[in-house]
């Protein structure tokens, strides 16, 4: 099962993260899950909402520069190694992880893993990793 992602081009100029946080409260959309990656002059968030449509076309129309991809969640027990043993499940069959991010969930003892792999990886990850492990709808972020 993949989810939707959503990635936003974010200036590092003073305010510009409140106001794109502010659309999404101003439409009532739901953060479950978010990541920062900046340089010097710009950062991408990505967010996991429970509304990516919205969310995607409420952004759009404000002009931010926002782009909607697939990535897979993934519940692992928070014990030491239980990531390794994730991604020891892909390299044992080749599929490389461009990035991910996680946290660790309030209902239980579980990390959710958000990671991306390459698109033509997709299917073949999910089967891969749901061997072990459980694949997490947007729901279940939480």
């Amino acid at each position: 099962m993949l989810i939707k992602q959503l990635s936003v081009f974010v200036e590092n100029k003073k305010g510009r993260l409140s106001a794109i946080l502010n659309i999404l409260r101003d439409n009532k959309i739901d953060i479950r899950a978010l990541s920062v990656a900046d340089t010097r002059d710009f950062g991408i968030l990505r967010l996991i909402v429970d509304d990516p449509e919205k969310a995607y076309e409420e952004l759009h129309k404000a002009a931010c520069l926002v782009n909607l991809t697939s990535v897979i969640a993934v519940g692992i027990t928070d014990r030491p190694g239980g990531l390794a043993d994730a991604m020891d499940c892909l390299s044992a069959e080749g599929i490389s992880v461009e990035y991910m991010y996680a946290f660790i969930s309030k209902t239980d003892d579980c990390a959710s893993v958000i990671l991306r792999v390459p698109d033509k990886d997709n299917e073949k990850a999910v089967d891969v990793l749901s061997k072990d492990f459980k694949i997490l709808s947007s729901n279940e972020i939480i």
